[in-house]
């Protein structure tokens, strides 16, 4: 497992829970704040040295330091793709969403819209099970784990929608469901996954018994790990935006019709 600046800088922190796994992020709003400057040289330097040489337990590294609008407070990138506030001299941190008071718009989740984007054209779709759904003309992506709860009731709001094709990378988390990794192999052996996927996630039937096949697995784990993605279910549309989380049907509608030209 990746590290993840929420779990280890700040484990008391309360947020909404809408994924299994590591805390919902979302890159919904890219529009809404700009990126801040580059710091100088100096500040990156000391910055970094003081944040690693305190968190090299976790192996922690920084990626970058940028300025923010509030005089003194600085932007730190670490692994894993989390962002967290220091002082010049990184004696004082925080952790969580800096927010624009006027436009009541979340710079965090802004400047992580474009830390977080993806090249959809480049998924290795022919490992993910694609469901078409009407004329299939928008296009979604998806990690999701078999025994997440919110996978499944994601899942619902997917049997809602038209038009729509929903290509599902298995990314079984074993952490939290011990079963979930040879579940996945199962769904992915069976003759028609698609429809051996939907039964189980919809309508709780689980396939029968296969014997186990060649399968992308271990690979599309890899894959949402290389991604930064800690918790299931995370959905990636074309346009690049990366949503954490369940969403509604409302929600994936807007979105698909942002996100599809």
């Amino acid at each position: 497992m990746k590290f993840s600046a929420w779990r280890i800088l700040a484990p008391l922190c309360v947020l909404p829970l809408l994924a299994c796994g590591q805390t919902p992020v979302s890159n919904n709003d890219a529009s809404t704040a700009s990126a801040g400057s580059e710091a100088s040289a100096e500040i990156t330097r000391t910055l970094s040295a003081k944040l690693e040489k305190t968190y090299q337990g976790q192996n922690l590294k920084v990626l970058s330091v940028n300025a923010t609008p509030v005089a003194g407070l600085y932007e730190v990138l670490v692994t894993g793709n989390q962002i967290v506030y220091v002082d010049s001299k990184a004696n004082y941190m925080l952790v969580g969403d800096l927010l624009d008071i006027n436009t009541r718009k979340s710079l965090t989740e802004a400047r992580l819209s474009e830390i977080n984007k993806i090249d959809f054209a480049q998924l290795p779709l022919e490992n993910a099970i694609k469901e078409v759904r009407g004329n299939g003309r928008q296009k979604i992506a998806v990690f999701a784990d078999p025994d997440c709860p919110f996978c499944k009731k994601l899942e619902e709001e997917f049997e809602q929608l038209t038009d729509v094709t929903i290509y599902t990378f298995l990314m079984p988390i074993p952490s939290l469901h011990p079963q979930a990794e040879p579940k996945s192999v199962q769904i992915w052996c069976q003759k028609d996954r698609v429809t051996a996927w939907t039964n189980w996630m919809r309508r709780n039937v689980a396939p029968p018994t296969v014997a186990d096949c060649p399968n992308p697995v271990a690979q599309t784990m890899a894959l949402g790990e290389k991604f930064g993605f800690n918790g299931t279910p995370t959905v990636i549309f074309p346009n690049g935006k990366v949503q954490s989380g369940y969403m509604d049907k409302a929600a994936l509608e807007t979105a698909l019709k942002e996100s599809n030209p």
